[in-house]
């Protein structure tokens, strides 16, 4: 019984849906690999293609992705992952109450990818905080800075090989006028 579940699941993550199936026709050179799980498709693409297939998922009205909810980043160092890295992006359409999962793998010595922030607004923390955690940058992001970590911060602390006992410089604590009072008297 336990057998026939597995294989049937197994049928089921290699079968691509409409989503996957929509992707391969418009951009058969872009997709790397693809699976669905539930009904929950992921689709890996390479990396150049990543601003025209965000683009069609949100203008392409068999798509209609007007929701970015969230983009992180693996970093696969232990797992032997290659390529190392790999940038996960979650999507939403409320207009055909559908997800989709893109994947696009980066090498550890080219950590670069395309700025989907002028696509979805949404993007620019996420991406910053992908940049300030991990290193990746993103080309064309408005403004690519630390998010979470000092200016000052060396290196990029949720990378499998930061050193747990890194020590980092110590920073003067920096004068700043107070612009808000919050009705607080003076």
């Amino acid at each position: 019984m336990i057998e026939s579940i597995k294989s049937g699941e197994m049928k089921a993550d290699r079968e691509a849906g409409k989503l996957t199936a929509l992707l391969k026709q418009k951009f058969p050179n872009a997709v790397l690999d693809f699976h669905s799980h539930r009904s929950d498709e992921t689709v890996v693409i390479e990396r150049d293609s990543l601003d025209t297939v965000c683009r069609f998922l949100r203008d392409d009205s068999r798509c209609a992705f007007e929701i970015m909810l969230d983009i992180t980043t693996v970093d696969g160092l232990e797992m032997n992952m290659k390529p190392r890295f790999e940038m996960v992006y979650h999507f939403k359409s409320l207009t055909h109450a559908s997800r989709i999962r893109i994947k696009v793998p980066l090498e550890e010595d080219d950590c670069r990818i395309a700025s989907i922030s002028p696509i979805w607004k949404s993007a620019d923390w996420y991406e910053r905080e992908c940049f300030d955690m991990f290193g990746i940058i993103f080309e064309g992001h408005p403004d690519l800075r630390r998010i979470l970590m000092y200016e000052e911060f060396e290196g990029h602390p949720l990378r499998k090989d930061y050193p747990i006992d890194k020590q980092q410089p110590l920073m003067e604590l920096k004068e700043i006028e107070e612009r808000h009072t919050y009705g607080r008297e003076l």
